[in-house]
């Protein structure tokens, strides 16, 4: 198996993971917890599904920007700029997400003092954990934009040089400009969260990130778009099937 055929599938399984554990975190372990009104109580009685949640939260985070850092050495020999920027954006992707990890888990402790002050001193617990949320919720949003930005990147990418067909990298680039709008929109207030027009318009990038997957790991990149192998890489391969 050749260099670029490795990278391919490992870009591919990276999506894969990226997506399934930052849902599994959000929808299966956190929102349920962090979405009820005494919250601060729930995530007292519930602190290794919050830290289950987390964890899984910050390996999405991880899977993000390795994305990016695995596509690299294949995108610069097309376009050096675009596939850096990709990589930096998806880099401060993945640490704000850690940033809304650690607010996460700062949680914890103020919760458990909440528990125990009792309901004389619940107001200031209550405005301490709002403005935990608040971090967590932003940083969210924040990362959108930089992943969305770091995908359109190497999706033009893939399209100028038709590393993959022109059909999903082009449905990649309209799918992170619509993820892009919402995140915007949210964050301006003309869009509500996860309302039925937000999951519609962030909906095509997840599903196209899966098509992609897919395709990488069963065809990998379009070997007439590849540049051949360096002498060096293709003799020690020789060597090892040796």
């Amino acid at each position: 198996m050749n260099t670029y055929r490795k990278t391919a599938i490992t870009v591919g399984v990276l999506f894969i993971i990226a997506t399934v554990v930052g849902v599994l975190g959000k929808v299966v372990f956190l929102d349920p917890v962090l979405n009820a009104q005494d919250y601060l109580m729930r995530i007292a009685t519930n602190e290794n599904r919050v830290i289950a949640g987390g964890l899984l939260s910050f390996f999405g985070a991880v899977a993000s920007a390795s994305i990016a850092i695995w596509l690299y050495p294949v995108l610069k020999k097309h376009h050096g700029a675009l596939a850096l920027g990709s990589v930096e954006f998806r880099v401060v992707e993945a640490t704000l997400y850690i940033l809304g990890v650690v607010g996460l888990l700062s949680l914890l402790p103020l919760s458990q003092a909440y528990v125990k002050a009792g309901a004389s001193s619940a107001s200031v617990f209550q405005v301490s954990g709002t403005v935990l949320l608040a971090i967590r919720e932003w940083a969210g949003q924040l990362g959108v934009i930089a992943f969305t930005v770091g995908a359109l990147m190497y999706y033009s990418v893939f399209y100028r040089s038709k590393l993959v067909p022109r059909l999903i990298s082009g449905w990649g680039i309209l799918a992170a400009a619509s993820s892009l709008a919402a995140a915007l929109l949210t964050i301006s207030g003309l869009l509500v969260p996860f309302s039925t027009v937000f999951v519609l318009m962030q909906l095509p990038i997840g599903l196209q990130e899966m098509v992609l997957a897919v395709w990488l790991i069963v065809k990998g990149f379009n070997p007439s778009a590849l540049p051949p192998l360096s002498s060096k890489t293709a003799t020690s391969q020789v060597s090892i099937a040796s």
